[in-house]
């Protein structure tokens, strides 16, 4: 081994991580101007790599039985040869975490540090998205809170009634979630300590609201309606933080487990938002890092083609036609954005200045994706820089599948006009907030049956599947108390289209 190089063949210690850690570090700040946490890198074996999808890669994660069956299911595909792990994990936390796999070759060792402990590493600490909703700083202490609180209430209530009220919270993630900031972030330190204190809060609470009653007169009793709607915070799209804050019959420890699941989806929420400039960013990262790597002739020609065939693999987009195909790759697409993002800034066409006049020919084509890397989201940087080249390139068309309709519309081909509905088009499909479905607690009749009631915003003739729905119902049913109604009413029309409801085990 030559003194630049770094490592020769495929083997590596943990003085051959340092080195390689050290050195990409020098090409991440110095060439490409990120800005990291600190680095934790652990190196785990194929089980631990298995253990940590199952339980969404955060160390320290609480127990429950999904986990296990989610383990038992990727360690069968993964024997059996069916699929490949992943090289990495990457913990959104300050120091930030990367696992790297025990039998990985030094080559790919160093791919991964340069993708997730300086790609990623810098999009967690840069993207608006991360700084409005984590606390990287406290993460691993409120998990280590989490699953000592978890822990204590199985020993003092047992594991059958904390396994139940889990299993509801869970199947409620997804509208568990604040999608406009209550406030910049959230303080993760100091829950434990505000414990107490929320308790007290919810009692007090409980007992006012529930022991309001309503004016028998019409116009008093629609100003007690809406002074108890004001006080129920309705409407409200956040289902686990109005159960938490309002269930009749939840226990204080039960409501601390609602706010840790809930807590937990809102840290996840960024991640669901900027899948393709998250992994765009970490992908085109490597490559600029590994390029640099091989030219500074720190790493050797086998190396560089041994990257080469692994980053190609990553960010190969399937045909729509292949046996292969799931949708677009969001490595393929982020990355593929990214480079071209840098062709506009340094090297525009006629066709790139018309259409992306503030970059186009600027010259700087790092600070440019830093600033996007920094203030965008998966919808909105879809919408801003998807090029007319890239979609001719990727050949994307629009087709308008309408279950009402005798044939397929082909709504958008490529001319000025087929372009921009292209982007717009594509960016829908990344909002997030608008492929959820629009469900809020609209009202509770706290005259007699105490039943909950929440409205479901149809849009575009997009129902609810009924057997999920009933399911998620029943959890819903069981942590309220109390009967549950669910109405899907069409957006346009304000026209009832279907109720669902469900009923408090006894």
């Amino acid at each position: 081994m030559s003194d630049a190089a770094l490592f020769s063949g495929r083997e590596w210690d943990f003085d051959t991580i340092q080195r390689i850690h050290d050195a990409i570090a020098v090409v991440a700040q110095k060439e490409l101007g990120l800005d990291t946490y600190p680095n934790q890198i652990e190196i785990i074996t194929a089980e631990q790599m298995l253990d940590a999808y199952a339980s969404i890669g955060m160390p320290l994660y609480y127990k429950h039985w999904s986990f296990g069956k989610s383990f038992a299911e990727h360690e069968m595909i993964y024997r059996k040869g069916l699929q490949n792990l992943a090289y990495e994990i990457v913990i959104n936390s300050n120091p930030c975490i990367s696992y790297l796999l025990e039998e990985s070759s030094a080559t790919m060792q160093t791919l991964v540090i340069g993708h997730a402990a300086f790609g990623h590493n810098h999009f967690f600490k840069n993207n608006y998205q991360f700084k409005q909703w984590t606390d990287p700083d406290s993460i691993l202490d409120y998990l280590a809170f989490a699953k000592g609180y978890i822990a204590s209430c199985e020993e003092r209530h047992g594991h059958g009634p904390v396994e139940r009220l889990l299993d509801a919270a869970h199947a409620l993630t997804a509208q568990g979630v604040d999608r406009y900031a209550r406030k910049k972030s959230f303080d993760m330190k100091r829950e434990e300590a505000r414990e107490r204190e929320r308790m007290a809060e919810r009692e007090q609470l409980y007992n006012d609201l529930w022991r309001t009653v309503p004016e028998k007169s019409g116009r008093a009793k629609r100003s007690a309606e809406e002074k108890r709607r004001a006080l129920l915070g309705l409407p409200q799209e956040n289902i686990l933080y109005f159960l938490e804050k309002v269930a009749p019959r939840l226990k204080p420890w039960q409501r601390e487990l609602l706010r840790i699941v809930r807590l937990m989806a809102q840290y996840f929420y960024p991640q669901q938002q900027t899948k393709v400039m998250n992994e765009g960013c970490a992908t085109y990262c490597h490559y600029c890092i590994m390029t640099a790597l091989h030219e500074q002739g720190r790493i050797d020609d086998g190396s560089l083609m041994e990257f080469l065939h692994s980053h190609t693999d990553v960010t190969r987009q399937a045909a729509y036609n292949d046996k292969y195909y799931g949708g677009i790759n969001p490595y393929a697409l982020g990355f593929d954005m990214m480079s071209d993002i840098a062709r506009i800034v340094c090297e525009p066409t006629e066709e790139d200045r018309a259409w992306f006049p503030e970059i186009a020919g600027t010259g700087d084509a790092l600070a440019t994706l830093r600033h996007v890397w920094a203030n965008f989201r998966d919808d909105s940087f879809i919408a801003q820089f998807l090029s007319p080249h890239l979609m001719r390139k990727w050949r994307l068309f629009h087709v308008v599948d309408d279950d009402s309709a005798k044939f397929l519309e082909v709504k958008a081909i490529h001319n000025e006009r087929g372009y921009r509905d292209l982007r717009r088009t594509l960016a829908s499909q990344f909002d997030v907030a608008q492929n959820a479905p629009d469900i809020q607690v609209v009202d509770v009749n706290l005259e007699g049956d105490r039943r909950l009631v929440l409205h479901h915003r149809v849009m575009n003739g997009r129902v609810l599947e009924p057997e999920n729905a009933q399911l998620v119902l029943n959890h819903l049913a069981y942590l309220w108390g109390y009967e549950v109604t669910l109405n899907e009413i069409d957006a346009a029309s304000e026209k009832l289209l279907k109720e669902h409801s469900a009923k408090a085990p006894a």
